[in-house]
């Protein structure tokens, strides 16, 4: 399999209060935050154009679950049913079902240290 991950699809973070600090991130930092978080636009190497997703979750998300960590990072993919039967095939732990929305698919795995990582096949022509 020629490309797995592509790109960081988002960074996604367990907080007291999400709408707080996506507040404050808004003020301090000038993101333009939404009920998500904040997107982050960029063009690939073709010129196409990408996101990054920064989301604060509730400290209290079962999103992250199984993992018992404060934080889930998400992979932009190629090919994400291809790559999950690659991966499985080496052995790495598959996380439920793939969702599919109009925005992409969608599935996870966990790494050796129990980090439950999203991965993402996008379809970022649904955001613009």
């Amino acid at each position: 399999m020629k490309n797995r991950v592509t790109g960081i699809g988002g960074f996604f973070f367990k907080t007291e209060n999400p709408n707080d600090l996506k507040s404050w991130y808004g003020k301090h930092l000038g993101l333009p935050v939404d009920q998500y978080g904040c997107t982050f636009w960029w063009k690939d190497k073709e010129g196409n154009d990408c996101s990054t997703q920064w989301s604060p979750f509730p400290k209290d998300t079962k999103y992250f679950s199984p993992s018992d960590k404060p934080f889930m990072m998400n992979f932009r993919v190629e090919n994400l049913v291809e790559l999950l039967e690659v991966l499985k095939k080496e052995g790495v732990t598959v996380v439920g079902e793939i969702e599919e929305y109009d925005y992409g698919k969608f599935g996870w795995i966990l790494d050796p240290e129990g980090n439950k990582l999203e991965l993402w096949e996008p379809v970022d022509k649904a955001f613009q």
